[in-house]
Protein backbone atom coordinates (compact mmCIF):
# COMPACT_ATOMS: atom_id res chain seq x y z
CA UNK A 1 0.00 0.00 0.00
CA UNK A 2 1.30 3.44 -0.91
CA UNK A 3 1.41 6.26 1.60
CA UNK A 4 0.81 9.78 0.39
CA UNK A 5 1.94 12.84 2.29
CA UNK A 6 -0.91 15.37 2.26
CA UNK A 7 0.98 18.05 4.23
CA UNK A 8 1.56 20.20 1.09
CA UNK A 9 -2.20 20.28 0.67
CA UNK A 10 -2.67 21.45 4.26
CA UNK A 11 -0.16 24.29 3.98
CA UNK A 12 -1.32 25.50 0.55
CA UNK A 13 -5.08 25.52 1.11
CA UNK A 14 -7.56 26.86 3.61
CA UNK A 15 -10.85 25.17 4.47
CA UNK A 16 -10.21 21.87 2.69
CA UNK A 17 -9.61 19.90 5.88
CA UNK A 18 -12.62 17.67 5.31
CA UNK A 19 -11.55 16.78 1.76
CA UNK A 20 -8.00 16.04 2.87
CA UNK A 21 -9.24 13.89 5.75
CA UNK A 22 -11.54 11.98 3.39
CA UNK A 23 -8.67 11.36 0.95
CA UNK A 24 -6.44 10.27 3.81
CA UNK A 25 -9.07 7.79 5.05
CA UNK A 26 -9.65 6.43 1.54
CA UNK A 27 -5.94 5.95 0.88
CA UNK A 28 -5.14 4.35 4.22
CA UNK A 29 -8.18 2.12 4.60
CA UNK A 30 -7.79 -1.64 4.52
CA UNK A 31 -7.93 -3.34 1.17
CA UNK A 32 -10.48 -5.79 2.56
CA UNK A 33 -13.53 -3.55 2.27
CA UNK A 34 -16.86 -5.22 3.01
CA UNK A 35 -18.69 -6.33 -0.12
CA UNK A 36 -22.04 -7.05 1.53
CA UNK A 37 -24.55 -5.88 0.56
CA UNK A 38 -23.74 -5.15 -3.07
CA UNK A 39 -24.69 -1.70 -4.35
CA UNK A 40 -24.69 0.56 -7.41
CA UNK A 41 -24.14 4.30 -7.60
CA UNK A 42 -25.49 5.94 -10.73
CA UNK A 43 -25.72 9.49 -12.01
CA UNK A 44 -29.29 10.08 -13.12
CA UNK A 45 -29.01 13.75 -14.08
CA UNK A 46 -26.54 16.64 -14.05
CA UNK A 47 -26.98 17.07 -10.28
CA UNK A 48 -28.86 13.89 -9.32
CA UNK A 49 -27.66 10.49 -8.15
CA UNK A 50 -29.14 7.17 -7.08
CA UNK A 51 -27.67 4.57 -4.77
CA UNK A 52 -29.27 1.13 -5.14
CA UNK A 53 -28.50 -1.48 -2.49
CA UNK A 54 -29.47 -5.15 -2.80
CA UNK A 55 -31.23 -5.95 0.50
CA UNK A 56 -33.00 -9.22 -0.31
CA UNK A 57 -34.62 -10.74 2.76
CA UNK A 58 -34.91 -7.44 4.67
CA UNK A 59 -38.18 -5.66 5.28
CA UNK A 60 -38.52 -1.87 5.33
CA UNK A 61 -38.83 -1.95 9.12
CA UNK A 62 -35.44 -3.73 9.39
CA UNK A 63 -33.56 -1.04 7.43
CA UNK A 64 -32.37 2.33 8.70
CA UNK A 65 -31.09 5.27 6.65
CA UNK A 66 -29.49 8.19 8.47
CA UNK A 67 -27.33 11.24 7.77
CA UNK A 68 -24.55 11.90 10.26
CA UNK A 69 -21.42 14.06 10.01
CA UNK A 70 -21.53 14.34 6.22
CA UNK A 71 -22.05 10.61 5.74
CA UNK A 72 -25.04 8.59 4.63
CA UNK A 73 -25.29 5.49 6.81
CA UNK A 74 -27.47 2.54 5.81
CA UNK A 75 -27.92 -0.26 8.34
CA UNK A 76 -29.82 -3.49 8.24
CA UNK A 77 -30.68 -5.60 11.28
CA UNK A 78 -32.71 -8.74 10.70
CA UNK A 79 -35.21 -9.68 13.38
CA UNK A 80 -34.64 -13.07 15.00
CA UNK A 81 -36.38 -15.88 13.16
CA UNK A 82 -38.44 -17.87 15.66
CA UNK A 83 -40.11 -20.09 13.05
CA UNK A 84 -37.80 -23.05 13.75
CA UNK A 85 -37.08 -23.63 10.06
CA UNK A 86 -34.42 -26.12 9.03
CA UNK A 87 -32.45 -24.94 6.01
CA UNK A 88 -30.69 -27.41 3.75
CA UNK A 89 -29.00 -24.49 1.99
CA UNK A 90 -29.14 -20.84 3.04
CA UNK A 91 -27.91 -18.68 0.14
CA UNK A 92 -29.81 -15.50 0.95
CA UNK A 93 -27.62 -13.60 3.37
CA UNK A 94 -29.55 -11.79 6.05
CA UNK A 95 -26.66 -10.84 8.30
CA UNK A 96 -26.56 -7.41 9.84
CA UNK A 97 -24.70 -4.75 7.88
CA UNK A 98 -23.70 -1.12 7.93
CA UNK A 99 -22.75 0.66 4.72
CA UNK A 100 -21.36 4.24 4.75
CA UNK A 101 -21.23 6.73 1.89
CA UNK A 102 -19.36 10.03 2.24
CA UNK A 103 -21.43 12.86 0.79
CA UNK A 104 -20.04 15.98 -0.81
CA UNK A 105 -21.11 19.39 0.41
CA UNK A 106 -24.63 20.41 -0.65
CA UNK A 107 -25.72 16.83 -1.49
CA UNK A 108 -29.12 16.08 -0.01
CA UNK A 109 -31.08 12.83 0.22
CA UNK A 110 -34.44 13.43 -1.43
CA UNK A 111 -36.04 10.04 -0.97
CA UNK A 112 -35.74 6.35 -0.18
CA UNK A 113 -37.80 3.50 -1.60
CA UNK A 114 -37.72 -0.23 -0.87
CA UNK A 115 -39.10 -2.50 -3.57
CA UNK A 116 -38.31 -5.92 -5.02
CA UNK A 117 -35.40 -6.52 -2.64
CA UNK A 118 -33.71 -3.23 -3.55
CA UNK A 119 -33.30 -0.10 -1.45
CA UNK A 120 -33.09 2.99 -3.67
CA UNK A 121 -31.73 6.24 -2.25
CA UNK A 122 -32.16 9.36 -4.39
CA UNK A 123 -29.75 12.24 -3.90
CA UNK A 124 -29.46 15.70 -5.40
CA UNK A 125 -26.71 18.30 -5.31
CA UNK A 126 -28.21 21.71 -4.54
CA UNK A 127 -25.58 24.42 -4.89
CA UNK A 128 -26.69 27.60 -3.08
CA UNK A 129 -27.08 30.75 -5.19
CA UNK A 130 -24.19 32.37 -3.33
CA UNK A 131 -21.82 29.63 -4.59
CA UNK A 132 -22.98 29.57 -8.21
CA UNK A 133 -20.81 31.36 -10.77
CA UNK A 134 -21.94 34.90 -11.48
CA UNK A 135 -20.80 37.63 -13.80
CA UNK A 136 -19.31 40.75 -12.25
CA UNK A 137 -19.97 44.00 -14.08
CA UNK A 138 -16.91 46.17 -14.62
CA UNK A 139 -17.42 49.83 -13.81
CA UNK A 140 -15.93 52.43 -16.12
CA UNK A 141 -16.86 54.52 -19.11
CA UNK A 142 -18.62 52.78 -21.97
CA UNK A 143 -17.17 52.91 -25.50
CA UNK A 144 -19.40 55.82 -26.51
CA UNK A 145 -18.49 57.75 -23.36
CA UNK A 146 -14.79 57.07 -23.99
CA UNK A 147 -15.11 58.49 -27.58
CA UNK A 148 -16.75 61.64 -26.22
CA UNK A 149 -13.92 62.13 -23.72
CA UNK A 150 -11.31 61.73 -26.53
CA UNK A 151 -12.98 64.34 -28.79
CA UNK A 152 -13.30 66.85 -25.94
CA UNK A 153 -9.62 66.46 -25.04
CA UNK A 154 -8.48 66.96 -28.66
Amino acid sequence: MRNFDLSPLYRATVGFDRVADMMDRALTSDLAQPTYPPYNIEKTDENAYRISIAVAGFGSDELTVELKDGALIVTGRKAEDDSGRTYLHRGIATRAFERRFALADHVKVTGATHEDGMLHLDLVREVPEALKPRRIEIAGPTKSEAKQVETVDA
